[in-house]
């Protein structure tokens, strides 16, 4: 596919290794991702994917145009196809037109991903959306999910 990027996650890689994941609505079509009729599906979304172990959330931020999340994913689907199912599942429902693809990156330690989740936290602050990172609603924190 051109202009596609690897996903494959590299077998030596351990399975719920976290990866910055940015996922981002496609630029024909644009819609506001932080509208209260549709953040909240979203948001209810990713906890269930967690839930239901289709992936591990550490965090995810939503912003206008794109998501930001902080998530380790099992072998099997993988990384490539349970953001697919999860990206189909948002559009067939609620008409969120994506990006065809988004971006990872795996964080290689505890440095990067101390580093990478303030990034994130930050993004809303950064694109003045709001004051402070306490300050912005559409934060699902992995550490309050069971």
């Amino acid at each position: 596919m051109k202009g596609s990027l690897f996903h494959k996650t590299p077998g030596w890689v351990p399975f719920g290794t976290p990866f910055h994941v940015r996922i981002g609505v496609d630029r024909k079509a644009p819609c506001l991702l932080t509208e209260a009729t549709l953040a909240p599906h979203i948001m209810d979304a990713a906890r269930r994917y967690h839930a239901d172990g289709r992936w591990w959330l550490k965090l995810m931020v939503v912003m206008p145009d794109h998501i930001h999340m902080i998530a380790g994913f099992p072998g099997e689907p993988g990384m490539s196809r349970t953001i697919g199912s999860w990206k189909a599942y948002l559009a067939k429902s609620h008409g969120v037109r994506w990006q065809g693809n988004y971006f990872d990156h795996r964080l290689r330690n505890d440095d990067e991903y101390v580093e990478k989740a303030h990034y994130i936290r930050m993004n809303p602050v950064r694109a003045c959306l709001c004051k402070s990172m306490e300050d912005w609603k559409w934060i699902v924190d992995g550490a309050c999910l069971s």
